[in-house]
């Protein structure tokens, strides 16, 4: 195994299209915007080199995994090029989890360092019991057990190169258990890996010239892939912390952006906006919008592309799988309804119950074999032929349909995921909450339908004999457990969960009566 110094000192010169490159090729241009402050490519390099060289000199090198806990910011972006100069994998976490729910992600992932911009990091302390970590680093807010991230970049530091961007994990959510970690893949030099990213690249051009906006969370696939997407190819980055639809007009006219990708909830509320407002900003700089992680209506499709403009692109694809299809702008108008045709080098079948391959227009289940699909879970034994079959197909969870020209449609879930805002929250995270509850007997959560978000989360539960527990005792017995975007939004206590003859849950009887005049059933 290489040492620390031997990885460091493995790329004496700038790679094409990394941060190293850039820092050389155009150094004073500006890189990033965050509010009303602005970095140069150069001097985002030189505070990448500074951190680096003290994440170095707290032990953290090739192979360990730093969890970074952050909004969408400046920092985030220097803190993933240290990353990735050291060889460190970076652990995108949603600064919305609890301790609780912290705890377990570090443990699960042991990983040997956080990084947060939490407003009282001294809260998250329980959390690192019996873990031993090289590094607790606060952006802002001071506190004990943690170092300041601003005397880390204070000093001078060593010079570093990278090979690319840093190895990537985010945590998802079964339909059972605990949340998962899964590794982004590296790239290979796997023809048919080549030729798939390529493809997912080439369905937005971009140059030095170009502005990206940034509103995707960095514990979201999304986010970090716009970030990197943007510094590939030299252009500058616009990012928003807190999501405003105002905010993001202004931003638009004053930067003249170029490329932003949101979800539905985030085009919905510039909907909202009065017409006025919406025409007195300019939006002629828009070259292509993005939409995804969860469905979009025909309706909403339309209004973008009446108000922002005819260049909207629709992805579809998984945090295990990576992206399947994309719809463009063309495509919106030849196949609407659909998520488009599939990337190179994707294949999809559409199986019945019992796993048979259904003929062209049939509707079933959605298997994919991609060459981003994961073999494993972080930490975990190799996926079941449940979830991964002996060819490499994945099963999505989702009920879909591939017409005659190829193009493919999303109707349903087998599985019962919630996508709230494009945020995916699983039901068994739920009710494992409300279950510890001890007047609690069993519970189920469900999506319903939500006009802002797509869909919230509402719960049913089934008291033990003799037991009583209000709706408010419930809501804030799940409060201490539950990151806020999780929590349910209704309770419903209920004499009895409907169940089949060998006693399994029938959610669908629960989600019926919300969604029988609804086209789409997610």
């Amino acid at each position: 195994m290489q040492s620390a110094e031997a990885e460091k000192t493995m790329l004496r010169a700038p790679v094409d299209s990394t941060l190293e490159h850039w820092a050389r090729q155009q150094p004073n241009a500006v890189a990033i915007t965050d509010g009303d402050r602005s970095m140069s490519f150069i001097e985002w390099n030189r505070m990448a080199d500074r951190l680096a060289t003290a994440l170095q000199s707290r032990g953290l090198g090739a192979g360990d995994i730093v969890v970074v806990r952050t909004h969408i910011r400046l920092e985030w972006s220097v803190i993933a090029s240290a990353l990735a100069k050291l060889g460190c994998s970076l652990l995108g976490m949603n600064w919305g989890l609890t301790p609780s729910e912290v705890h377990y992600v570090m443990n699960n992932s042991r990983a040997s360092a956080i990084i947060c911009d939490d407003a009282d990091p001294a809260a998250l302390l329980p959390a690192f019991e019996r873990q031993a970590l090289k590094a607790k680093i606060s952006l802002d807010a001071a506190a004990d057990g943690f170092n300041a991230y601003s005397d880390l970049v204070a000093r001078d530091g060593d010079t570093f190169y990278s090979s690319g961007d840093p190895p990537l994990i985010i945590y998802t959510s079964g339909t059972t258990g605990l949340p998962k970690g899964v590794v982004f893949k590296r790239p290979t030099t796997d023809p048919r890996e080549i030729e798939y990213r390529l493809d997912i690249r080439g369905t937005r051009s971009a140059t030095h010239t170009d502005v990206f906006l940034v509103t995707m969370p960095m514990h979201h696939g999304s986010g970090p892939a716009q970030m990197w997407g943007a510094l590939r190819a030299g252009a500058k980055t616009v990012v928003l912390r807190k999501f405003d639809a105002l905010t993001v007009l202004d931003l638009i006219e004053k930067h003249k952006i170029t490329h932003w990708t949101g979800v539905p909830t985030m085009y919905k509320r510039l909907a909202a906006l009065p017409p006025e407002v919406i025409a007195r900003h300019d939006r002629s700089s828009i070259k292509s919008l993005g939409i995804g992680a969860a469905p979009v209506s025909d309706e909403l499709k339309a209004w973008i592309i009446d108000n922002l403009g005819d260049c909207l692109a629709e992805g579809y694809g998984s945090t295990e799988t990576g992206m399947i299809s994309r719809m463009s702008p063309e495509m919106q108008k030849a196949k609407p309804g659909s998520s488009g045709l599939l990337h190179k080098q994707v294949l999809v079948e559409i199986r019945d119950e019992n796993g048979r391959i259904l003929s062209t227009g049939q509707a079933g289940e959605i298997w994919v074999n991609t060459p981003a699909v994961i073999q494993n879970y972080l930490n975990a034994p190799p996926l079941g032929s449940e979830t991964l079959d002996d060819r490499g197909f994945f099963r999505t969870g989702d009920m879909g349909r591939v017409d005659e020209d190829g193009y493919i449609y999303i109707s349903d879930r087998a599985k019962d995921m919630i996508i709230r805002g494009g945020a995916n929250i699983y039901p068994a995270e739920i009710e494992h909450a409300l279950q510890t509850h001890p007047a609690v007997a069993d519970a189920a959560a469900i999506g319903i339908p939500d006009d802002e978000f797509g869909e919230s989360v509402m719960a049913f539960c089934e008291l033990k004999p003799g037991q009583r527990a209000s709706e408010p005792d419930l809501l804030a017995h799940c409060a201490d457990l539950l990151a806020p975007y999780k929590r349910p939004k209704t309770i419903c206590v209920v004499a009895e969960l409907p169940r089949n003859t060998v006693g399994k849950l029938l959610k669908r009887d629960l989600r019926a009566p919300f969604w029988k005049d609804r086209a789409r059933k997610v």
